[in-house]
């Protein structure tokens, strides 16, 4: 199986932590050169120097960017496009802050939709054309189980994470004849701060404690337990390997077996 990255240049969001961190990690290991993208730059230079280094010439760096900053972000990963293409795009940020979808308000909307939609149509308008000049490139989208089947409590996100499938789905079509790939992973109940914000949240309203929430949670998962961000990103760097080349257009649920649907 062809697994190898070497030569290729991995943009990665959100990964100063959980998954996106995991993910770059893991498409190091697989020899591509990797930039992490997220708002910290101190916690940015801790992955980059933690990144494994397979080759001489692999090279990671960092970019310091806000997902909420649309016309910012794009100017950012212009910068970076033209001094070195992106090959691979892995679109990775937080979630939205849980909540019933009836109490959510517009504001809470739009927030969503431009952190997550908005900023990546905004990168893969940026990184598209050096991957069709290449007539090779992989787009991976972190989304959520929420996609195939909504979770109670997370109604803005719910809202969010379909759209961009559907938006995924719809830019796979037209990139298919390029050699690029579009496709989603979607993560169940995994080791993150997300989790522990939705853990918070549950035993907040229930008056029970954290621990046994989570406890309560991991039960629902047929094997028993929460994902490492590492099972998660295993996903993320075989999509983006050669191997997965005539893959394109789906949404892999990562969740131990949590979904009931097919």
């Amino acid at each position: 199986m062809q697994l190898d990255l070497s030569g290729r240049h991995a943009l990665v969001c959100g990964a100063s932590q959980g998954i996106g961190r995991a993910c770059a990690v893991e498409l190091a290991l697989l020899g591509a050169s990797v930039t992490v993208l997220a708002r910290r730059a101190e916690v940015l230079a801790e992955v980059v120097d933690s990144l494994p280094r397979t080759g001489d010439a692999q090279h990671h760096d960092l970019l310091v960017a806000d997902a909420g900053d649309i016309d910012s972000l794009r100017e950012r990963v212009e910068a970076l496009v033209a001094a070195a293409p992106v090959h691979i795009l892995v679109n990775n940020s937080g979630g939205p802050p849980p909540g019933s979808i009836l109490d959510a308000t517009p504001p809470q909307f739009l927030d969503a939709f431009g952190k997550h939609l908005l900023a990546n149509h905004t990168l893969a308008q940026v990184v598209i054309p050096g991957m069709r000049d290449a007539g090779w490139g992989r787009i991976v989208n972190i989304i959520s189980t929420s996609v195939k089947e909504p979770l109670a409590g997370i109604g803005v996100s719910n809202a969010t994470r379909g759209a961009v499938a559907s938006w995924a789905k719809t830019l796979a079509g037209e990139l298919a004849r390029s050699g690029i790939t579009v496709n989603n992973v979607l993560p169940g109940s995994t080791h993150t701060p997300r989790i522990e914000q939705i853990v918070r949240v549950r035993a907040q309203k229930s008056g029970r404690d954290d621990a046994e929430v989570a406890r309560e949670m991991a039960a629902e998962v047929p094997m028993g337990r929460f994902a490492d961000p590492a099972e998660t990103a295993a996903a993320v760097a075989f999509l983006s390997s050669p191997a997965a080349s005539y893959i394109t257009g789906v949404s892999l649920p990562v969740d131990g077996g949590r979904m009931r649907s097919l």
